[in-house]
């Protein structure tokens, strides 16, 4: 008989199942050995406790889209920030995430995913890196290119997780983004950073497996495999944990 595969839970907003952007997700987890498991905010949402839908799954991918509100890290939204808030996601994943967490269940959180990981875990955000004088190219990359193409460097910790999964203390990344990590939440260590000081990448050295990325390697997985890794690691942190 063949063994089942792990089965990883990816949040994503409402419909985002449906899209290209989603299948990107669930394309790496599958070509990594994973089963995904789509987790709307409606179906978290409707579970009694979050514990019900952890218990159907090894892993947990939080994935990227729109901003959290700032009230969650106890702040206002800012004038100018540009600040486009998906409340039923939210309300679904920051109460799954505390509990797998909880849990020590194997999280990957990518772009939105890396900011739900620290909020939930109790850190904040900056609201818009353009208002700290940033170059918004730098992080938002013009829409018109590929998706995998790498927008800049990030320098990465030797000793550090994302360092042994992608083979090395240096990487190109591309990215999206117009928030990024401020206050890093109690537990976690900054693991990488972008030329220009913000940070791509946390995670939780007391964890098995707790690593949050601010780039989207889901798009990088055809052109540079090398992100390839990210997804085998969580999978088979997943596996471990069955």
């Amino acid at each position: 008989m063949t063994p089942s595969r792990p089965r990883i839970g990816i949040t994503v907003t409402t419909g985002g199942s449906t899209t290209p952007k989603g299948r990107w997700y669930a394309d790496a987890v599958s070509a990594a050995g994973g089963e995904p498991v789509w987790l709307e905010p409606a179906e978290v949402l409707r579970a009694q406790d979050p514990a019900e839908l952890l218990a159907r799954i090894d892993g947990l991918l939080l994935s990227g889209g729109d901003d959290l509100d700032p009230r969650h890290y106890g702040e206002r939204v800012l004038p100018d920030a540009g600040v486009r808030i998906d409340a039923p996601r939210d309300a679904a994943e920051l109460p799954i995430t505390r509990a797998a967490l909880a849990e020590e269940m194997p999280i990957l959180g990518i772009c939105r995913g890396i900011q739900t990981l620290n909020v939930a875990a109790g850190g904040s955000l900056h609201q818009d890196l353009m208002l700290l004088g940033l170059a918004r190219e730098t992080h938002v990359q013009d829409a018109r290119k590929p998706a995998w193409e790498p927008a800049h460097p990030v320098a990465i910790e030797r000793d550090s997780q994302v360092a042994f999964h992608l083979g090395g203390a240096a990487v190109e990344v591309n990215s999206f983004h117009h928030q990024a990590l401020k206050d890093v939440a109690p537990g976690f260590v900054v693991t990488a950073r972008a030329p220009d000081g913000v940070i791509e990448s946390i995670e939780d050295p007391a964890r098995p497996f707790v690593i949050g990325v601010q780039w989207h390697p889901e798009r990088m997985v055809d052109h540079h495999p090398g992100q390839r890794k990210l997804f085998a690691a969580l999978v088979e942190a997943a596996q471990k944990r069955r």
